[in-house]
């Protein structure tokens, strides 16, 4: 779909990107989206992520067309005073400034946060880290799976007598650029109370910990190992995906009366009762035996049918799909999570909805800029 360009929540808000690869261009592109003027400052060779294909546009990576929407480019080299002059007079007129540079670099160049602070006092500077700037793994560089790795996301996922498996996608990144995004929103609001701008700092390390719900919670609780589970929660069952006769199905019971519902549309009516299975508690811990009795009853029952039957009555299920499946899903239309923009450019959209300010679609990646729009 496109989407004509119209005020956002946002309008207003100039944000001067220097970031690179993810977390950062990730909170730029939120912030573009809802009607920020983002204006992304890269090195004379370009964001790294320009290379990270196949597939390729004109050279240009889909990885990074992925990132990069709703912002105006331009190239310095921070390395030479004549261009961080430049980048200075921009800083002057922005709002938000995100960089991920390592821990130093900019302090070397005489245009750290401790110094603009002080000449740009309204300033939200937002730092995208990995560990953060100090303490024991301080200033080190972080990547996404090696992130995974660290805080325990890898030891809980997979199959259950398989080994450590990364996520599929880049999660910790994406989740560290939201935080960001969150944490720059939060300091223009106080901003707003105290006149002063603020440091922002998104660690990936402390995203990454931050997702170990509800992993970290049963570990505060009893102190046991969390332990892989495949696709079934830890905690409630079933909620898992579980074989038919045709496709797999993800049920998720989350609770006693979805549960009896389950076994009424699956032919099972006496098995809500049973007092193996009669309590989430009791589900939980008798799982396996569970699993093979649903499993046993639906070998005889169509997967896609059972979804609808599950869903008219009231039980959360799904169709496994595939990547290319959900984004021709008809719901994924209806929600506007494709977007179409001039030159053919197709991306998702924004997951973030509002009524009045809804995010809109104006600059397709690599749009070049090298001020910021005058303010209405």
């Amino acid at each position: 779909m496109h989407l004509p360009s119209q005020a956002g929540a946002l309008a207003g808000i100039r944000v001067l990107d220097l970031s690179r690869i993810l977390g950062g261009p990730y909170c730029g592109q939120i912030l573009g989206d809802h009607g920020a003027d983002v204006l992304k400052v890269e090195p004379p060779g370009g964001d790294d992520t320009r290379t990270w294909g196949p597939p390729f546009r004109d050279g240009v990576a889909s990885y990074y067309h992925g990132l990069n929407r709703n912002k105006r480019i331009q190239h310095l080299d921070l390395t030479t005073a004549e261009d961080r002059e430049r980048m200075l007079a921009l800083v002057a007129e922005a709002d938000v400034l995100i960089e991920n540079f390592k821990t130093g670099t900019m302090e070397r160049w005489g245009i750290g946060q401790a110094e603009l602070s002080q000449r740009f006092p309204r300033l939200v500077w937002c730092r995208v880290t990995g560990f953060g700037s100090d303490g024991p793994l301080g200033a080190l560089p972080g990547y996404d799976a090696a992130v995974q790795a660290m805080t325990g996301i890898m030891s809980i996922n997979g199959e259950a007598d398989g080994g450590p498996l990364r996520v599929g996608l880049p999660v910790v990144d994406m989740v560290t650029g939201m935080n960001a995004a969150l944490g720059v929103l939060m300091a223009l609001q106080e901003r707003e109370r105290s006149g002063r701008g603020q440091l922002v700092e998104a660690a990936l390390y402390d995203s990454g910990l931050a997702l170990l719900h509800p992993h970290a919670a049963n570990w505060f609780m009893d102190g046991r190992a969390p332990k892989r589970t495949g696709n079934a929660h830890p905690n409630i069952y079933p909620y898992d995906a579980l074989r038919t006769g045709t496709d797999p199905v993800f049920v998720a019971v989350g609770n006693d009366r979805q549960f009896a519902a389950f076994c009424r549309v699956i032919g099972m009516p006496d098995l809500a009762t049973h007092a193996d299975y009669a309590t989430a508690g009791a589900r939980s811990a008798n799982r396996d035996a569970l699993k093979a009795a649903l499993e046993a009853q639906m070998a005889a029952l169509d997967g896609r049918a059972l979804v609808e039957d599950l869903m008219a009555a009231g039980v959360p299920a799904a169709p496994v799909l595939d990547v290319e499946a959900a984004l021709r899903h008809p719901h994924t239309a209806h929600r506007g999570m494709v977007v179409e923009m001039e030159g053919g450019w197709r991306g998702l959209g924004s997951p973030i909805k509002l009524d009045r300010t809804p995010a809109s679609y104006r600059h397709v990646p690599l749009t070049p800029g090298d001020r910021f729009a005058p303010r209405d």
